[in-house]
């Protein structure tokens, strides 16, 4: 990897800070929301369920879009966050954990409420008649048992956040330590004519992307087989 500069080892490391930072953000965050949308009855339910989806099938630049007019110095939450003393967020570091966090997002919730509805009432039930209240019955009950969903939603949220770019380039742009990241990198490389480098870029997220989803499958119960 001699061909690497040290502003693509820069970008690298700030990568993996981004997606570390996100993915644990949406484990937190995420966890509750999953368990709400998994065991909920109000009819709130399924418009949630929606918006939490909604960045699976809207264009990245659309969800950015949106993001620096919010975030920015005109929009709702950067009037807010300027009151604060806070600044705006638009093409910052925590802007880009904002941004992220939201593009993210359903690949997080998902894989978690997934698990939680493969529970079923039988073991909570009988956790109840044996005295457990609501949080014992979620910690001691359906964490344990929903931990291949947590396995999955981090893998998920962590690979879809080393590989976004859409997003990054609205909101984050391509300041050199701050929020360039990894596909921006590549595309700066490819913009000028450096294919080498970008290849050598693009192939460490293709076995990472490979070994993410390797790690997914490999976590998968066998069925068994019948004669």
């Amino acid at each position: 990897m001699s061909m690497l500069s040290a502003e693509d080892w820069t970008a690298f490391a700030l990568t993996l800070r981004l997606a570390a930072t996100v993915t644990t953000l949406l484990l937190l965050l995420g966890t509750p929301l999953a368990w709400w949308l998994a065991r909920g009855r109000t009819p709130w339910r399924r418009p949630i369920a929606a918006l939490v989806t909604l960045p699976l099938v809207l264009p990245p630049t659309v969800l950015g879009f949106y993001l620096l007019l919010w975030l920015g110095p005109e929009g709702v939450i950067g009037r807010l966050t300027s009151m604060l003393g806070l600044g705006t967020l638009p093409f910052t570091f925590t802007g880009l954990v904002v941004a992220s966090m939201l593009y993210s997002l359903p690949f997080v919730v998902q894989p978690l409420q997934n698990a939680f509805e493969a529970i079923g009432e039988r073991p909570l039930d009988a956790a109840a008649s044996l005295g457990a209240g609501p949080l014992d019955r979620f910690f001691s009950v359906a964490l344990p048992m929903a931990w291949p969903g947590f396995v999955t939603a981090g893998v998920l949220g962590f690979a879809h956040t080393v590989g976004e770019f859409g997003v990054v380039l609205m909101i984050g742009g391509n300041i050199p330590g701050q929020t360039r990241v990894l596909s921006m990198r590549i595309y700066d490389h490819v913009e000028a004519g450096e294919y080498l480098q970008a290849h050598a870029l693009s192939l460490c997220l293709l076995v990472f992307s490979f070994a993410a989803l390797l790690a997914i499958y490999g976590l998968r119960p066998r069925r068994p087989i019948h004669d």
